[in-house]
């Protein structure tokens, strides 16, 4: 998983600059796809297709559907389970940050929408599947519908289901494991947080997307994100899985050493 971080390392980046590379190194072509060169031909020659607005189908990337940095007051009960974090970027960062990618436990949603390389959505017939190349995992979004349950059991993705309203693909979910973080830098959730995310095919190639969350236990107001995500055409989705073995190494010689004061 840290291919490209500690070839960062070894190209004598800064150890903090290291860090900010292995924690968001940005979506890139898998070595069995086009060049860059091809790739963005292709993507040129996608300007002014038609396209089907209810038809998600396609690899997007994940620029621009960064967190929004206007994080919303936290509540007495959100601001004390956020100070017993230990986030290890940052200014709050500490040898022994304990965010939870680092022993390879689930991102979580909506960390997963956040934090990505690129995301394969597939419509079918009564469900819609995004795949994540961050840790190789898939979601799925009940379209044949179902409601939500009032009383689910816990899981890291939660459970979603989405509807069409006109040309908007509409999905709520709820049911979220609290053990997991929304950021890099520890924001808390707890197990009443709910999502409303808002998908909207501008173009053949662009993809308007809203992430709503709801989590009035530990926040005062709901935290929005808007963005947009770019058709990349001629590719395809890289195998990036968490080798806890790679992580430990990875601790010691970038996060350990990061930490430490210069002599």
């Amino acid at each position: 998983m840290r291919r490209y971080m500690m070839a960062a390392v070894a190209a004598g980046l800064g150890l903090i600059s290291s860090l900010a590379l292995a924690q968001d190194a940005g979506w890139k072509p898998c070595p069995r796809c086009q060049t860059n060169e091809q790739r963005a031909a292709a993507t040129k020659n996608d300007k002014g297709h038609a396209f089907d607005a209810h038809d998600l189908t396609g690899i997007w990337s994940r620029q621009g559907l960064a967190l929004s940095n206007d994080v919303p007051p936290m509540t007495a009960w959100g601001q004390a389970k956020y100070d017993k974090t230990r986030p290890g970027m940052g200014p709050r960062a500490v040898p022994q940050g304990n965010d939870p990618m680092m022993i390879c436990d689930p991102l979580g949603f909506p960390r997963w929408l956040n934090y990505n390389y690129g995301i394969e959505i597939v419509n079918l017939p009564g469900r819609t599947i995004q795949f994540f190349e961050t840790y190789h995992t898939n979601r799925t979004i009940w379209t044949d519908g179902r409601s939500l349950s009032k009383d689910p059991d816990p899981r890291w993705m939660g459970y979603s289901i989405g509807k069409w309203e006109g040309d908007t693909f509409v999905v709520d979910s709820n049911g979220f494991d609290d053990r997991s973080w929304i950021d890099t830098v520890g924001h808390q959730h707890s197990d009443e947080m709910t999502t409303h995310e808002t998908y909207r095919r501008l173009s053949y190639d662009r993809l308007e997307v809203t992430l709503t969350i709801n989590d009035p236990k530990t926040y005062t107001k709901p935290w929005v994100t808007k963005g947009t995500l770019d058709l990349r055409s001629g590719t395809e989705m890289g195998e990036y899985f968490c080798v806890p073995s790679e992580e430990q190494t990875y601790k010691a010689q970038v996060r350990d050493r990061a930490a430490k004061p210069t002599p």
